[in-house]
């Protein structure tokens, strides 16, 4: 293939995203929220979570039940009665029918419902705090793709401006071997670095097409086909590190989750105790009854109806110790809760601080790297001009070139690597769902 070819098969690849959609930061956040599956699928949780703590799955409401029957006999009676006479029966009919509704209320248990109750509400908050966990782990997902798609679109364009400069460079080089002034080596040279551009341009093209394809994963594919992110970025640069660390310990997820696993752990403890106690419990009924005997019994229809009522009492006086154990067994899980707490207390510190230490330098990068793109451009503009004039040969301008474009793609790199180190520190901070992205 020719550099012709090249050059028309590049700018066809090109045009296809010249009327892309822009996504923003802020969209791809609202798309995440509304349509990411893993995200949904949490927030399905705390709805279960949630219905948990009803009062229909407290204990403390009554039970309500219906009863009905039907007996039917046929049998073959003698029957003597007390005045002597005997009676002989063959085939005789009976039915009994028999209907009742039962009243079943649990006055005392030990207060374990109510413990048990307690422990729903926590159990609740705990699956929000999971959920929040699931959202600040997928945000940051979402914008290290986001920022992906933005470095290999920047990286696409410095790549296209030096394929650019590499194709007028080929027609320099064809019109100065026409008139004599250089040889066939140079313009097969740029030819070579036409080409080499081409094909880098090519990869780039497709990583990026790949990022997308990613990125719309995480947003539940709700993205047009052709699309482009904004690749403006802004820092925090007002963070303070201590006050960081104060919402850190305050506002952490982890530490959250611990805490609500503590309260968890000591209402297993009450809960458990509560089976020392006696239970109590109200029985109601009321009930119907009919029989109709046979032509052996001194009442042939009876019909009965009436209600009942009655207080009862349970005391398990002694279960083996098996309540005994229950108790013990759930003041050691309390224990080792209390001991995570401090393991995550110890660890939480480290990663913050590392996580400060990294966002730092990749800030100080970003910036040397921007300085480092003015000494790679005036070299490349110093390098072009005296190319010009013959100053320079094509190997040298070449270097320059290249020189100037790595500047631009560490420098892209450098921009995207210190907002997401960003991130992090305001994820460990609790403070990733509260700031505009």
């Amino acid at each position: 293939m020719n550099s012709r070819s090249y050059i028309t098969y590049i700018l066809v690849f090109f045009g296809i995203y010249m009327n892309a959609q822009v996504l923003t930061p802020d969209e791809a956040v609202l798309l995440t929220l509304d349509h990411n599956y893993g995200i949904q699928i949490a927030s399905n949780t705390v709805k279960v979570a949630e219905n948990n703590t009803s009062i229909f799955n407290s204990g403390y409401l009554p039970t309500l039940t219906g009863n009905a029957g039907a007996t039917y006999n046929l049998d073959n009676t003698e029957a003597e009665f007390s005045n002597g006479n005997t009676t002989v029966l063959n085939g005789a009919e009976s039915s009994r029918y028999n209907a009742s509704v039962n009243l079943n209320y649990t006055l005392f248990d030990g207060l374990g419902r109510l413990y048990n109750y307690k422990r729903l509400k926590e159990q609740y908050q705990l699956t929000e705090l999971e959920a929040r966990e699931t959202i600040e782990n997928t945000v940051l997902q979402l914008f290290s793709v986001y920022y992906s798609v933005a470095q290999l679109s920047e990286n696409t364009d410095a790549i296209k401006e030096t394929f650019q400069i590499s194709k007028d460079r080929l027609v320099r080089s064809e019109y100065q071997f026409e008139y004599g002034q250089n040889t066939k080596l140079d313009v097969l040279n740029a030819q070579v670095d036409i080409n080499n551009d081409s094909i880098s341009i090519v990869n780039t093209e497709q990583q990026l097409i790949n990022a997308k394809r990613d990125l719309n994963v995480i947003v539940g594919n709700k993205l047009p086909e052709e699309f482009d992110v904004d690749t403006t970025i802004s820092f925090l640069f007002d963070l303070n590190k201590e006050d960081l660390w104060t919402k850190t310990k305050a506002n952490n997820v982890s530490l959250l989750q611990i805490d609500k696993n503590i309260n968890i752990s000591s209402l297993d403890i009450k809960s458990n105790r509560s089976q020392y106690l006696p239970t109590i419990g109200l029985t109601g009924s009321y009930g119907w009854n009919r029989n109709n005997n046979n032509a052996a019994a001194f009442v042939a229809v009876s019909t009965n109806t009436g209600l009942s009522a009655g207080v009862n009492l349970t005391w398990n006086l002694f279960d083996g110790g098996s309540t005994l154990t229950r108790v013990k067994n759930a003041k050691i899980a309390l224990e080792n809760q209390q001991l995570q707490k401090e393991q995550i207390l110890i660890d939480l510190e480290r990663q913050f601080n590392n996580a400060w230490d990294d966002y730092k330098n990749k800030v100080l990068i970003y910036e040397l790297q921007i300085e480092n793109i003015k000494t790679a451009q005036n070299n490349f503009d110093r390098s072009k001009e005296k190319f010009k004039i013959g100053q320079v040969n094509s190997i040298e301008f070449r270097q320059a070139q290249l020189n100037l474009l790595n500047a631009e793609l560490s420098r892209n790199q450098a921009k995207y690597n210190a907002k997401l180190a960003e991130l992090v520190v305001l994820q460990l901070s609790g403070e990733l769902l509260n700031v505009k992205f």
